[in-house]
């Protein structure tokens, strides 16, 4: 798979077939991805995969707290700005009602909407989590470098293909995953990622995010 047909192939996957992921698979993703460039080659990123009983055992944890603590723990930094302004304002708005539309879930069902919310909680089932972690000592650059690693494991996810889901959703059981990891402290979560084989029958797999034209957000100088 070229590069192209992978970006314009990766999406959000939101329900996976229970279809185990090979060890060696995710060993090739993550060595291929050690190249994806960071500034000054720091390489800030750190990764936990987590799979059959590890996976199960952590899940098991989280569906006990999510009903003593259904709006989790809170974050530890802002998922989208407090105050988001528009064009970005109607973008996430029309992503979400694009995405519940596919399994038609009305506005107003909101238990319904809740309920569809909380699979983030079960990796959509998809058999492996990944979490992705940084020093806090990193400034917003090697929060960049983060982000440019994750989307490198996307994109290599596809070249063998599977489908994954970033999760900045699993930001607000820091606190849990920090102690189901054993992260030291001067680690910080930064999201999960739900990575495996795509359920192809599922409808809400169907959603296609809308994407800015072209002349929205470049300008070209000089050509």
């Amino acid at each position: 798979m070229n590069v192209t047909r992978a970006v314009d192939s990766r999406i959000s996957c939101r329900a996976f077939l229970d279809t185990p992921v090979p060890k060696q698979t995710l060993i090739a993703i993550l060595e291929s991805a050690r190249r994806t460039p960071s500034g000054g080659n720091l390489q800030p990123w750190l990764v936990h995969a987590l799979t059959g009983p590890t996976l199960a055992q952590f899940l098991a944890l989280i569906r006990g707290k999510l009903s003593m603590l259904p709006t989790g723990e809170g974050t530890e930094y802002d998922i989208y700005p407090p105050e988001l302004r528009e064009p970005y304002r109607a973008r996430r708005f029309k992503c979400g009602e694009d995405l519940y539309a596919t399994i038609v879930l009305p506005r107003e069902n909101k238990p319904a909407r809740l309920q569809q919310f909380a699979r983030n909680y079960e990796f959509f089932g998809a058999p492996v989590g990944l979490f992705f972690c940084i020093d806090r000592s990193m400034g917003q650059d090697q929060w960049a470098d983060l982000g440019m690693f994750m989307q490198t494991v996307m994109l290599l996810a596809r070249e063998h293909g599977l489908h994954t889901c970033a999760q900045e959703a699993w930001a607000i059981w820091h606190r849990t995953i920090a102690d189901f990891l054993e992260l030291p402290p001067n680690v910080m979560l930064f999201s999960g990622m739900a990575l495996g084989y795509m359920d192809e029958s599922a409808p809400i797999n169907s959603l296609r995010t809308e994407r800015a034209t072209l002349g929205e957000f470049a300008t070209l100088h000089g050509f």
